[in-house]
């Protein structure tokens, strides 16, 4: 099976070709903001490497949150469009699904963690790969009791762990994984063995953005203070 797979959700822009296990190419750029300039000529750029036409896609993968709104919007609307154009299935990952299956597989349990600021971090349990909760926008202190519940031994990943290890500094954890965004090779073993069906390209937001509507067009006067 032939993937491609595209990530703007978190802090990198990433854009890969797969055959079944194997990478043909990949291309991974940390980055804050300008996902949208970048994605569609690093998606070109991989596609030559990987000497694949678009039409020879089996299926492209896309994460879908949680993570930021723009770089959301830039992947997802990306995925789908050309989805549509090629009339191949688009499967929708969750980024904290990305993150713990970036980590090798082992026995003892993961909590994926990415800041969510204004003191909260979108958070998911897995134990022996397998998830043992959703994925959730938790306050730092409830994250922690959670993850404290699981015992010692737990492996953090994600730039939410730093943030709740600085909130806690007395929380026990096995290890500690402060990468940007999932690996390309974990969205691809996500992608492949998801049910397009169950797993729609359909954006995750675990709470309201943080920016608000203007309260008057451009023009309107303002309104009287009551």
């Amino acid at each position: 099976m032939r993937l491609l797979v595209i990530d703007t959700a978190l802090g990198a822009c990433t854009a890969a070709v797969f055959e079944d296990d194997r990478p043909l190419a990949v291309r991974f750029e940390p980055m804050t903001k300008g996902h949208q300039e970048r994605l569609g000529g690093l998606v070109r750029d991989v596609m030559a490497e990987a000497d694949v036409a678009f039409e020879g896609l089996d299926r492209i993968g896309v994460t879908v949150g949680p993570g930021s709104f723009t770089g959301l919007r830039v992947g997802l609307a990306f995925a789908q469009g050309l989805g549509a154009a090629l009339d191949r299935p688009v499967v929708g990952v969750s980024t904290l699904d990305g993150l713990a299956a970036s980590l090798a597989r082992a026995e003892t349990p993961v909590a994926a963690l990415i800041d969510a600021r204004r003191g909260q971090v979108y958070a998911k349990l897995f134990s022996q790969g397998l998830p043992i909760s959703p994925d959730e926008a938790l306050p730092l202190d409830e994250a922690a009791r959670r993850i404290a519940a699981q015992g010692d031994a737990v492996r953090l990943i994600g730039n939410g762990a730093a943030v709740l290890v600085e909130a806690f500094p007395d929380l026990s954890f096995a290890s500690i994984d402060g990468r940007v965004a999932p690996a390309p090779e974990a969205l691809a073993r996500l992608v492949r063995a998801a049910d397009p069906e169950i797993h729609p390209p359909r954006p995750l937001y675990l709470r309201a953005p943080d920016a608000t509507p203007p309260s008057r067009l451009p023009g309107q006067p303002r309104q009287p203070a009551p």
